[in-house]
Order: C-alpha cells, then sequence, then structure tokens
C-alpha cells in the first residue's frame, strides 16, 4: 500500500479528523442561523414601523404634564452703555407655578388594531384632572407684585401627542370656565400641549379641575408635579407593563384587567415647586404604563433561534455516537443538509408564527422538520431501530426548547439544567467506549465492532453461520 493510500485510509477511520470535520461544519452552519436571526429582527422592525404608522394617526405613547400656571415679571439691572454712563434696563423673565394638590382619576379602553399582519395596541382614556394651587408668592425670588404682569399669566398642559385630543378641553377655575387653545407660549417645561390665559381676579389662588379625553397607544405616563400626587388608573387590559421613575403603591391585575393607584410627594422628585425660566424640566420624574403585549411570535421565535447552535450540535452528536456504535459512515455532505434542515426550521417558524398561534406554528415547524429528517436518516441507516432513537431525540430536543420559551423567568434555569442533564447523559453513554481503537480491525473478531458484539451477543434474525 503507497503512502498516499495509507494516508487515506487514516483520514477515513481516524476519530479525530472526523470530530474536527464535524466541528467545522457546526460553525459554518452557524452562517445560515445568524441569516435567520436577521430575518426575524427584520420582520420585527417592520412590527415597529407597522405601530409606527398607526400611532401617527391613532396616537403615539401619552405624557401628560400640569396643569402649570406661568406668570411673566419684569427684572431690573444695571448695565453701562459704550459711553461708560450707567443705566437701569429691564428683562422679562417666566416664573412657573407647581400645583399644590394634583389629583388624576383616569380611565383606559384598550383594543387591539391591525395593521397587515401586525397588532398594535392602542387605548382611549378619559382622565378627570383636579387639584388647587396656593398663593402665587414672589418673595422667594425678591421680585416686587409691581413688577408682575398679572394680566399675561396663563395655564399650560403638557400633551405630548397632541393628535390624541379628542374633545375640546374646558377647565373649570375657581368657578369660571377656561377652554384651553392648541400651543404653548413657551417651550420652558415641554414642547408640546395647550394652554389658556387666566383671568386677573383668579391669581390670589385656584381651585381647577378638567376632563382631557386622550387616545394614544402603547403606553400612558404622567409628571407628579403637585406637592401631593394621587393617580388611579383602571382597564380591562389584563397585561399592564408599569415602567418609569415610581412604581404604583396599589396594584390590582387579573384577567378582567387592572387597577393601579400612586402617591407621590414633591420629596420624591428631584425639582421644586417653582422656579424661574428654565431652570428646570418636569419630565425627568415621569411614571406610567405600557399596554403589555405577552412575549410575542418575534420574541420567542429570537429566543428558539438563540438555542440553534444547541440543536445542531447535539444532533450531530447523536449522528457521531451511531457512526460509531454501529459503523455507518454519514458523509459530511449529509451532515451539512441535515444542519440546513435544523436552519429553516426558524425560518418555518417565523413564516407560520404570522399567520397562526405560535404553538402551533412551533407544532407544525417541529413536525415537518423532524418528519424530514428521520426519512432521511431512515434512508441513509436502513435500521428502524436508529430511525426510532433519532426520532426520540430530536422530538426531545423540540420538547425541550418549547418549554423554555414558556417559562420566560427560569428559562436561564431550566436551560442550565436540562444541558446538564444532555452531558451526563453523554458521558454515561460514552464511558466504556475505547476510543483509541476506533477504526483499528481486532485480529480477534477480524471486522466486527468491538463495541457492538461479543462473543456471547445472540444472533439476530436472518444472520446466518458460514463454516470454512
Amino acid at each position: 500500500m503507497s503512502t498516499f493510500e495509507k494516508f487515506n485510509s487514516w483520514l477515513k477511520s481516524s476519530i479525530t479528523v472526523r470530530s474536527l470535520v464535524i466541528l467545522i461544519l457546526i460553525l459554518l452552519l452557524l452562517i445560515p442561523t445568524s441569516m435567520v436571526t436577521d430575518l426575524i429582527r427584520e420582520r420585527k422592525s417592520r412590527k415597529y414601523e407597522a405601530q409606527r404608522e398607526v400611532s401617527e394617526k391613532w396616537g403615539g405613547s401619552q405624557i401628560v404634564t400640569g396643569p402649570i400656571v406661568t406668570i411673566p415679571y419684569k427684572r431690573s439691572y444695571m448695565e453701562t452703555d459704550i459711553n461708560g454712563h450707567k443705566k437701569i434696563s429691564y428683562t422679562k423673565e417666566l416664573a412657573h407655578f407647581l400645583p399644590e394638590e394634583l389629583n388624576i382619576d383616569g380611565s383606559l379602553s384598550p383594543e387591539i388594531r391591525h395593521r397587515g399582519i401586525y397588532k398594535v395596541a392602542v387605548y382611549a382614556s378619559t382622565l378627570n384632572i383636579s387639584g388647587k394651587f396656593e398663593t402665587f408668592d414672589f418673595d422667594d425670588f425678591k421680585v416686587s407684585p409691581y413688577d408682575v404682569y398679572w394680566d399675561e399669566a396663563y395655564v399650560s398642559l403638557g400633551i405630548s401627542d397632541m393628535k390624541g385630543i379628542q374633545e375640546r378641553i374646558v377647565m373649570e377655575w375657581n368657578d369660571q370656565i377656561l377652554e384651553f387653545g392648541p400651543g404653548l407660549k413657551n417651550d420652558d417645561l415641554y414642547y408640546s400641549g395647550a394652554s389658556v390665559d387666566l383671568p386677573l381676579d383668579s391669581l390670589k389662588e385656584g381651585a381647577f379641575e378638567l376632563t382631557l379625553k386622550l387616545n394614544g397607544s402603547d403606553g400612558l405616563q404622567f409628571s407628579p408635579i403637585g406637592e401631593v400626587n394621587n393617580v388611579h388608573l383602571d382597564s380591562k387590559w389584563p397585561n399592564p407593563s408599569f415602567f418609569g421613575t415610581f412604581l404604583p403603591d396599589k396594584r390590582s391585575i387579573s384577567t378582567d384587567g387592572f387597577t393601579a393607584d400612586w402617591k407621590v410627594l414633591n420629596l420624591n422628585r428631584n425639582f421644586p415647586q417653582k422656579w424661574i425660566n428654565n431652570a428646570h424640566k418636569v419630565n425627568q420624574a415621569d411614571f406610567g404604563l405600557n399596554l403589555y403585549i405577552p412575549v410575542d411570535h418575534y420574541q420567542k421565535s429570537t429566543r428558539s433561534a438563540k438555542y440553534a447552535i444547541m440543536f445542531i450540535a447535539l444532533t450531530f452528536l447523536s449522528f457521531f455516537f451511531m457512526e460509531i456504535m454501529n459503523k455507518k459512515r454519514i458523509h459530511p455532505i449529509q451532515y451539512i443538509l441535515v444542519g440546513l434542515a435544523l436552519c429553516i426550521f426558524y425560518a418555518l417558524l417565523l413564516s407560520l408564527s404570522e399567520q397562526l398561534n405560535f404553538n402551533w406554528a412551533y407544532l407544525i415547524a417541529s413536525i415537518a422538520v423532524v418528519g424530514l429528517i428521520v426519512s432521511y436518516i431512515a434512508a441513509i441507516f436502513k435500521s428502524g431501530r436508529l430511525t426510532l432513537i433519532t426520532t426520540g431525540i430530536l422530538t426531545m430536543l423540540y420538547s425541550f426548547v418549547f418549554v423554555i420559551i414558556q417559562l420566560e423567568d427560569s428559562s436561564l434555569l431550566m436551560g442550565s439544567i436540562g444541558l446538564f442533564i444532555v452531558l451526563a447523559v453523554v458521558m454515561y453513554f460514552s464511558r466504556n467506549i475505547q476510543w483509541s481503537t476506533i477504526g483499528k480491525p481486532s485480529p480477534a473478531q477480524h471486522n466486527e465492532d468491538p463495541l457492538i458484539r461479543s462473543e456471547d451477543d445472540e444472533l439476530e434474525d436472518g444472520d446466518e453461520i458460514i463454516e470454512e
């Protein structure tokens, strides 16, 4: 036998070489796996585009701030002109006053809108806003009451997306009716909202009450501008996600909806009850909720794709042991075809989940892929026993990942335990394999596989005894 033939024979029989080839194939299959992940990300971005389109027409995530009273005044200062003469000049500044008490009692009516195949959570809200302002005192600003432009005072209400306003905003202020107009007179506090002038005789103190009917999508937030803030919300949406600077003090969530109550003090935030010009921004302490849609199919598809490398590695490992235990050669091309079938599962899962319930999509995609791989392996091994083993392994893998996907909070724990069990099983069944003798014929056993047969093994049906 020539050197080349010996080297070629060694390549074919070497377990180390076959192991390295399989490892390289697994790494190469990460390329289509990453492509599937990119596809999921692209489809998810399209979903966000659909949500944005609906929000642009219905109303986006809303932030409600106010009302806040703003009173202009003049401040004098000494300056020197180009000739060195000193003179008194005046500048106009704005004093912003926050309410002593702010109460919001809101109700959300949610619904699901569809944009093509995508779902968008929107709501129509009714917010009853009330409270009171204490006396507007300029002593802290060292401003004389005679320098205050009382007749230019106004109230502003911050609304992040004005498209969501459904009715006129009418406020009752000390038994007087005031109607808000569009736009703000300055952007010291926020950049979008409505405002209304205040009558001169109402500036000593003021109690207010108004109803705001507002459409929005995804979420609703409030700014705690009162010295004491009490917010109550209720809705039939069963999956609220509370977020922001403050969580509810009390909340009740059920399949019929939720109720939530916040109580926030001015001591809990980092801005005062009054200031000049743009010294502070009020939205730094916002709180509220999102209309959470439980783990959607894109999130589940992404989570399942993270286990692709485990699927491919364990499947290839199973085939590798079948090769060793049964002296059946599987060509690298056949490994690649099986690996591509495993990758196509995620494309099937993604496309089906956009049309069906995720659980049904997972079931259909897994049955299709398992059936394809099992039928292919049956043609390769031509063994019913090995076909059943392959079916069982793939079924357990897909069932295991499905369970992990459903367990959002404990998925890492279950995944770690599952991988530990898999490793333990592999180590147990491979404990007696003599790796150094694989591929080397034994004189006593001729060409029989030392791992499969022994002298005490019974003959299987169809075996014949050949006498020399």
